[in-house]
């Protein structure tokens, strides 16, 4: 399958697919080389590297192993990663800058293996970061975590997006409300859209074999953001660090599996604080 074939395959009806064992399989091996080439790059997110280096062993890595980089050519994006360094909220693009110690930096990485997506992004720190940068990938995980934890069959969309809301609004943190999770197996971006934000009991019945993202951005200031005129790179308007944080996943009889787990125990970098 190439990746013309898949874009020409993405349609999005506003339908809610409700996915049996094949897809649980094909989200397994998709999510595992996601999480498999962010592990690959881990060692290398330090001082002096620059991005599009990191972004050309993404690229290798995941043909290496047969499969196809979603985002590369997707909607005329050119690149097969997204870096997004310190107000950088998302979409962030590989270029020749470098990265320097005390950095922050999300990579958001979707492989296509068998038609499958396995959409995976982590917060890594560059050398020692200052200790509220620490604080804001602390806080954004474990925000993640908890909008988890509210998966389960006969919850609502809106739980999880309040379990995120609650949790960073009492850090003193906010939640930016202009992107969010989504649905996805063989098409990219799918219903249902997953807000990070929201109330109890609102939203979409969760059904055992639905597949989607869940990928709060947090700002240590105000939720607003802005696109660069790329039309892609999204920054904090009032220029405060942002962290994101994404992991695949499915709806099972009794919770939730995640696909995107790092096989290297990974998903989580260390972060050296000051």
């Amino acid at each position: 399958m190439t990746l013309n074939d898949v874009l020409e395959a993405e349609t999005r009806t506003g339908e809610i697919r409700v996915h049996g064992p094949e897809g649980f399989e094909g989200m397994r091996v998709a999510g595992k080389l996601a999480a498999e080439c962010l592990d690959l790059l881990t060692p290398y997110v330090v001082p002096g590297v620059v991005t599009d280096e990191l972004d050309r062993l993404a690229r290798e890595f995941i043909l290496d192993h047969k499969a196809l980089p979603a985002c590369l050519g997707y909607r005329g994006y050119t690149k097969t990663v997204c870096i997004s360094v310190n107000h950088v909220v998302c979409h962030g693009i590989p270029s020749e800058r470098a990265l320097r110690e005390g950095d922050i930096a999300n990579i958001d990485v979707t492989c296509i293996v068998d038609g499958w997506h396995g959409d995976h992004s982590r917060m890594y720190g560059v050398g020692p970061i200052a200790p509220r940068a620490k604080r804001l990938i602390d806080v954004t995980y474990e925000a993640m975590q908890r909008g988890l934890d509210a998966v389960k069959p006969g919850a609502r969309t809106g739980d999880i997006g309040f379990a995120i809301q609650q949790y960073v609004e009492a850090q003193r943190c906010s939640v930016v409300r202009d992107f969010c999770g989504h649905g996805l197996g063989r098409v990219f971006h799918d219903a249902p859209n997953i807000l990070h934000f929201g109330h109890k009991n609102t939203g979409e019945l969760l059904r055992p074999g639905m597949f989607f993202t869940i990928e709060p951005m947090v700002n240590l200031g105000k939720h607003p953001v802005k696109i660069l005129a790329d039309g892609w790179t999204a920054v904090t308007r009032d220029k405060s660090l942002s962290a994101q944080c994404e992991h695949s996943v499915g709806v099972t009889e009794t919770g939730y599996e995640v696909f995107t787990l790092s096989p290297q125990g990974l998903f989580k970098p260390p972060v050296q604080g000051d």
